[in-house]
């Protein structure tokens, strides 16, 4: 596991990214009550809000706060599942094309491209991106790379847009394929992503299993190191996890988890069927993951996962990470909540066998003025609304709510306190190294293909 602390030029960076000056006035006085709303601000009120509401909900000690930013600003941190900040639309550009008479798939990708590559071309938005970036003290992200379902060329636009992306913006941002090279961006102070597509590529020629499969090593090569067995609906491989009944894994699911183990693609069941995701596990020969998911045993959801589930996929050498749906998470779906799910994994199974993966992303402040460049369709409906649900998005409707306050104090760009509060319940350093990106580094190596020993991992 990393456990080196980053270098001088990365600190620096990081804590002129959330103000120090402020913090460092604060460490002489309580940080308790009024006193907590200064901690951490950036000057961004996007983040600065969030941030306050966590730390009211928390209520650290000086002591905490003091350990728990040394320690997340010092450490490798690797989200699980999850999405760099997303960049503004180009309201311009997406309204011309909308007056030209471009169809609603063209709008689409107008829409995902600038929200997802556009800081490779604007300035404000890059300096925006890396802003938030530096914030949440994130260093790797396993970022969605490909629309759920599994056609190839759905799943290769996303691809195409990250791919941009990062070419683009590095070294400051690269794409990373092995383990080596998570570690050797975080210790030159810079970002990576690595690439998860939500879905396996099918060729859906069903000629035989070995054709239908063949495009898993093709992605792998592009950069796809984790795939989602299923999304929400069932497809030929298995059940996802809004399917009302769940059959499992079926006979070609197994052959596509032996795929993926061969090829060296981290096997993914975060939406799929509690049946088919134990399945899974049963059948994998490598470490499998839930990226991005909760515990059933603290709220029953459809997108949770239960006991028997999660100790399937411990059993693998894997592990569940924590998403920040509030949703997902019952209760007040808040930080705190949050929390209790990470410390339900941690208690029950295991520090080896937690990582978050916030399924939540920061976005650009200039969204909202970009999209007022945008039309309304005709009956009032937005511009941006161009389409029914995916066929994929099967979501069972639940009655769930809470407060606006409580769905902030999750905010991609409070990483730092996710760290605080588990510093504030206990755990030790190297616990907490584990949870914060240990975990995830260690299955991304342990998935490595025998075909490929001579690549560095």
């Amino acid at each position: 596991m990393q456990t080196s602390a980053k270098p001088l030029v990365r600190r620096r960076s990081f804590l002129q990214a959330s103000a120090v000056g402020t913090f460092g006035t604060l460490l002489g006085q309580s940080a308790r009550g009024a006193n907590s709303r200064e901690v951490w601000q950036t000057g961004n009120e996007t983040i600065d809000e969030p941030r306050r509401i966590g730390i009211d909900l928390l209520k650290p000690t000086k002591a905490q706060l003091e350990r728990a930013w040394e320690l997340h600003s010092g450490s490798l941190v690797f989200e699980s599942y999850g999405f760099s900040p997303r960049q503004a639309i180009d309201g311009t550009w997406f309204q011309e094309a909308a007056d030209e008479g471009a169809y609603d798939e063209e709008l689409t990708d107008i829409r995902e491209g600038s929200m997802m590559n556009r800081a490779a071309t604007d300035q404000r938005e890059r300096e925006e991106f890396l802003h938030a970036f530096r914030a949440a003290g994130v260093d790797c992200v396993f970022q969605n790379a490909g629309e759920e379902g599994n056609d190839p060329m759905r799943l290769l636009k996303r691809l195409a847009h990250f791919t941009y992306l990062t070419d683009r913006l590095k070294p400051t941002l690269s794409k990373a394929v092995t383990a080596r090279q998570v570690r050797e961006t975080f210790q030159a102070g810079q970002i990576s992503l690595c690439f998860t597509g939500n879905g396996v590529p099918l060729r859906q020629r069903w000629r035989d299993v070995r054709d239908e499969l063949g495009l898993v090593r093709l992605f792998h090569e592009l950069g796809i190191l984790m795939m989602h067995l299923t999304y929400n609906r069932r497809n030929p491989l298995g059940d996802g996890c809004g399917e009302p009944n769940d059959a499992g894994l079926s006979d070609f699911g197994h052959a596509g988890v032996a795929e993926m183990n061969e090829v060296g693609v981290i096997v993914d069941v975060a939406h799929s069927g509690w049946k088919t995701s134990l399945d899974a596990a049963k059948a994998s020969t490598k470490p499998l993951v839930a990226s991005h998911t909760t515990c059933a045993g603290l709220y029953e959801h459809f997108r949770s996962k239960p006991d028997n589930v999660i100790k399937a996929i411990c059993d693998t050498g894997g592990y569940v990470g924590i998403c920040a749906i509030s949703r997902f998470l019952g209760g007040k779906g808040d930080l705190v909540r949050f929390l209790d799910h990470v410390d339900y994994v941690v208690k029950k199974f295991g520090p080896d066998h937690c990582a978050i993966g916030t399924d939540v992303a920061y976005t650009s402040r200039h969204g909202k003025a970009e999209s007022t460049k945008i039309k309304r369709r005709p009956g009032g409906r937005s511009g941006l609304a161009l389409r029914r649900n995916l066929w994929e998005h099967l979501w069972p409707e639940d009655k769930y709510s809470n407060s606006a306050a409580d769905r902030q104090s999750l905010a991609w760009t409070n990483w730092p306190l996710f760290t605080l509060g588990m510093v504030m319940r206990g755990y030790s350093d190297e616990t907490i190294q584990k949870i914060l990106g240990g975990n995830v580094l260690r299955v991304l190596e342990a998935n490595v293909s025998a075909r490929r020993t001579t690549a560095p991992r």
